[in-house]
């Protein structure tokens, strides 16, 4: 099954399921081209206006839904990766070169948020989710320290953890056993935490998958993690889901889209690797793509959980 008239791009349908996410007439869209890795898209309700990153131009860039103008967002931006939106509608950034996370301010200003644990410094921040409770939860893997490409090169002080900022400011560790954690999520409910690792990209035979994190009312982990699904191309990066639960996670060739259980039900085929993705638009069912050096987007019916 097919749909599109841009070249390279598409729909494969697993299951019905995925089939019932579009509308006949349903398109995947290129709406500029120019990065040299786009990354970390969040959406701007008030504004109708996406942020995303361009790690090694290290500057941010802002698509215009009024008029699909896009217009650097910031430069340099500290080779920022992740971003997502508070529940305040303020900027919420991984920035590689600081190593740490900050929040851009309604006055512009920057706060940071987190720079260190236990006095050594993180690695680089890779992406960032805001649960409804106000904390703030991100991963921390080595890649913007492990040369001068998308930060600085430098040894690493800490393992490759996730970690929350709780609402009082304190830096916790959430889980220490990943190679290197990437995109992060909350289901609907806030009951999971999903973490893809995507340790294969530096260890032989490293991991390629989604883990889930049960989680308690307080936001605390419990019981064990399990693999909720592993990548079948390239490597799960970001990833966002919708208010049905299924989740949408970045390939190398494209959106893999899964059921509540794991299951592969469909792809969104896209002529370049995909970083990462967010739901926004005034409805939230306009999935925003970052794909190398382009950003694409789509309708779907399906609606994403949260904003950023």
């Amino acid at each position: 099954m097919q749909f599109g008239e841009l070249e390279g791009t598409g729909f494969d349908v697993i299951d019905p399921a995925f089939g019932a996410c579009f509308v006949g007439s349903a398109r995947v869209e290129r709406l500029w081209t120019g990065s040299r890795w786009a990354e970390g898209p969040a959406w701007f309700a008030a504004g109708r206006y996406l942020v995303w990153s361009d790690i090694p131009n290290d500057r941010m860039l802002r698509w215009d839904e009024t008029n699909g103008v896009v217009s650097v967002f910031r430069q340099p931006a500290g080779n920022t990766n992740g971003h997502t939106v508070d529940r305040e509608g303020r900027l919420v950034s991984c920035e590689h070169l600081a190593r740490r996370v900050t929040r851009t301010e309604h006055d512009g200003t920057v706060t940071v948020l987190a720079d260190a644990f236990e006095g050594k410094r993180l690695n680089s921040p890779n992406d960032v989710v805001v649960k409804s409770d106000g904390s703030i939860w991100f991963t921390d893997p080595d890649y913007g320290i492990l040369s001068d490409y998308e930060g600085l090169r430098a040894d690493s002080e800490l393992s490759c953890n996730v970690y929350r900022i709780g609402t009082d400011g304190a830096l916790a560790v959430v889980t220490r056993d990943m190679v290197k954690p990437n995109g992060i999520a909350f289901s609907p409910d806030e009951s999971i935490l999903y973490v893809s690792d995507t340790g294969a990209s530096h260890v032989p035979d490293g991991p390629r998958h989604i883990r889930t994190f049960p989680l308690n009312g307080a936001g605390e982990v419990v019981g064990d993690s399990s693999v909720f699904a592993t990548c079948s191309a390239g490597l799960f990066d970001g990833f966002r889901v919708d208010t049905d639960g299924r989740v949408w996670a970045s390939t190398a060739e494209g959106v893999h889209c899964f059921a509540t259980d794991g299951t592969l039900i469909g792809r969104i085929r896209i002529p370049e690797g995909v970083a990462n993705l967010t739901f926004g638009g005034a409805k939230r069912n306009r999935l925003f793509i970052c794909a190398t050096t382009s950003l694409y987007s789509v309708f779907v019916t399906a609606t994403g959980s949260t904003l950023g």
